[in-house]
């Protein structure tokens, strides 16, 4: 077991006291207990886990480094931080990291690790500068046929000049979002060490820069993504690793959407053509080897029964009642996840031949493995190569459509292991998808994550809900550990009034709540310098803009009219300029948005924050806990309100010598039992209630 020894305390003390008299900083209390707490639960007993939420101004980045840090060092253990944000990624790895590493007299070396997304694929970007007529990677029916050779072209001789690294971010200039798709790829379509390009390949070159780094900036998707995959595939192995999980609270719902399944109706029928197509040109290239020609022989009269039995399923579908949602779509949710005796047959029957030509798939995939390693004389060898990462997404597609078919064939009433998902299907014009998605995170990210990391610590300035941790807690999957809260050391009821006006209008009527907002919000900009204006929903701000005064005009910047980096830049040039300006927005803009000083005096909420009521997500976390004979809306609806009303809230005061106030219009604050709860999360504003 580890031990928190004298000599590695005082490293860590000596460490914190240098960093501070280079910044000339007085110590913080919360600062200083944080370091302790992050300290004994690296070196403690098994479970090595915490919970910390440490208020705005705590200054938790420099906490856990100069915690987790030496604690690495000494266990020889990398450190590992994932946060949910690119900002907070940038300013760890440009700020942060290299201030801790020269001002606190650490020695240690740091990366930025980033998905293979982020990273040109140069057999890719080959195979789009020198097509030919049967080019597998340009076969019919690719994903995306448009050219864009120009840029192709200049990403290719940058890269061969050693102008730029093959990373995304380091490109100058913006590139098409449609031109990257063409010459990046993920792990189901690269062959790895069997690639021609593998030894000058930047995604590789980057993930062997991360061996033997003590601390790697990551971001939660990342970390996700390779704990699915078993652990160490980018990241070292968990069990070798200390995780910061920093912006903690996104971590559970994160965890649900990564590990949500879906698949259509129409898209796995193109699947089983797309397949047939392939498998016949690839067979027809290599001059039609025994080993693939009776692979290709059978795959047709799979596909067709693939396909037949998509219809079917699609049909029993269609029987389902439907309830229109936004955009045009229709859903039908299943509840407690039980999708009865009919839809669950049909999704058994699909599966059989979905199974049985993903199978094929898989064996196609190993004879091209064979060929391109040498182990089958076929004629054209050579090009075996080229098609594996044609053929792998097509493998990997058919294993995750066989998977779901699987999950909603087990979905009977009272069939299930006791773990709970969200399931519905999704019905348009084009087509019909079939989803499902954990309502249970915790138990996944215990399986991946906690169970097998040697210590890891969520941290945020949001993880209680109502004063508690039991939401966070249970979300995530924490077991046996107290959080603790180190409240910010900001002055707040001399830097900040909150005031809920008299209002007219309940927000439960949005007619009459939307034409008293428009009419109060002129009233509540004019008074300041600068404002963030947080919507619930955009019908509600777009209907509210179109009847805004027309002189307002040009100092509003709104979401939707320009990209929110446009928006960020025009506000604070406005600002620097001595021009009013006012930025109305909705829940992106409620955190990780730094706003400090003149360039946000007031934040206006137009409603509480609660959560959408037609997430089929959100709806089936509430069926079950009432199934359980508990308050929903107490426990699960206020706590997370309580939580987004925090964060959005805390754009307002950013540092200790910054000011502002607070508007909430939404009387349900003060004229509701639970609006005191709401009141108690939020740092001790001076309170004006009408």
């Amino acid at each position: 077991m580890a031990v928190l020894t004298d000599k590695l305390k005082a490293r860590i003390q000596d460490a914190y006291r240098k960093w501070l008299k280079s910044r000339g900083f007085d110590p913080r209390r919360g600062q200083r207990e944080m370091i302790a707490a992050i300290a004994r639960v690296c070196t403690g007993p098994a479970p090595r886990i915490a919970a910390i939420e440490a208020g705005t101004g705590t200054g938790k980045t420099a906490a856990y480094c100069l915690a987790a840090i030496p604690v690495a060092q000494a266990l020889e253990k990398t450190v590992v931080i994932a946060s949910a944000t690119v900002a907070l990624q940038e300013q760890i790895v440009l700020r942060d990291l290299p201030d801790l590493a020269e001002a606190a007299g650490l020695d240690f070396d740091f990366a930025l690790a980033k998905g293979r997304g982020r990273y040109v694929c140069l057999k890719r970007l080959d195979e789009r500068l020198n097509r030919t007529a049967n080019h597998p990677a340009l076969e019919n029916g690719g994903e995306d046929t448009q050219d864009h050779a120009a840029i192709h072209e200049e990403l290719v001789e940058a890269f061969s000049a050693g102008k730029w690294d093959g990373e995304l971010d380091t490109w100058p200039r913006g590139i098409d979002a449609a031109a990257w798709r063409q010459v990046t790829t993920d792990h189901r379509g690269c062959t790895n060490n069997r690639c021609t390009f593998f030894l000058t390949c930047p995604f590789f070159k980057a993930r062997n820069g991360l061996d033997g780094v003590r601390v790697i900036v990551a971001n939660q998707d990342l970390l996700l993504a390779d704990l699915n995959l078993g652990g160490g595939y980018i990241l070292p192995e968990p069990e070798e690793c200390i995780f910061i999980i920093d912006e903690a609270h996104h971590l559970p719902a994160k965890t649900q959407q990564h590990f949500a399944t879906r698949a259509s109706i129409g898209g796995t029928a193109d699947w089983a053509d797309r397949v047939n197509t392939v498998v016949a040109s690839l067979t027809q290239r290599f001059a039609r080897p025994p080993e693939l020609e009776a692979l290709a022989m059978r795959i047709p009269g799979e596909s067709e029964a693939v396909k037949a039995a998509m219809r079917e399923l699609g049909d029993r579908l269609a029987e389902l009642e439907f309830t229109e949602r936004r955009n045009g779509q229709h859903t039908c949710r299943f509840r407690l996840g039980e999708v009865g005796d009919a839809v669950a047959g049909a999704a058994e029957a699909a599966g059989v031949p979905v199974a049985a030509l993903g199978l094929s798939v898989s064996a196609v995939h190993e004879k091209l493995g064979q060929a391109a390693d040498g182990e089958l004389a076929w004629q054209r060898a050579i090009e075996a190569e080229d098609w594996l990462p044609v053929v792998g997404p097509l493998e990997a597609r058919g294993s995750a459509v066989a998977a779901l078919l699987d999950d909603y064939a087990g979905a009977r009433p009272g069939a299930g292991d006791g773990a709970r998902f969200a399931r519905w299907v999704n019905r348009t014009d084009q087509d019909t998808e079939l989803v499902s998605a954990p309502i249970e995170p915790g138990r996944l990210l215990e399986d991946h994550l906690w169970s097998r990391c040697f210590a890891a610590v969520a941290t945020s300035a949001t993880l209680t809900a109502v004063g508690r941790f039991d939401r966070f807690l249970e979300r995530a999957g924490i077991d046996d550990v107290e959080g603790r809260r180190i409240p910010s050391p900001f002055d707040f009821p001399n830097v900040a009034v909150l005031r809920v006006p008299a209002m007219r209008s309940d927000p439960r009527d949005r007619v009459a709540h939307t034409a008293e907002i428009a009419q109060l919000l002129p009233e509540l900009l004019a008074g300041a310098q600068s404002a963030l204006v947080l919507f619930t929903s955009w019908r509600q701000l777009n209907d509210v803009k179109v009847v805004l005064p027309a002189e307002l005009e040009d100092t509003l910047q709104i979401q939707g009219e320009r990209s929110k980096q446009r928006m960020l830049e025009r506000h604070r040039a406005r600002i620097d300029g001595g021009k009013p300006s006012y930025l109305l927005g909705l829940a992106s803009f409620a955190e990780g948005v730094d706003l400090p000083d003149d360039y946000c005096r007031h934040v206006v909420l137009a409603k509480l924050p609660f959560a959408v009521p037609d997430d089929p997500v959100d709806e089936a976390i509430t069926e079950w806990v009432e199934e359980q004979g508990r308050n929903a809306f107490l426990e699960v609806s206020v706590p997370d309100a309580a939580m987004r009303l925090v964060q959005a809230c805390g754009r307002l005061i950013r540092h200790e010598n910054d000011h502002g106030r607070i508007t909430i219009l939404d009387r349900r604050l003060v004229t509701r039992r639970y609006g005191r709860a709401l009141l108690d999360s939020l740092p001790p504003y001076r309170l004006e209630l009408s």
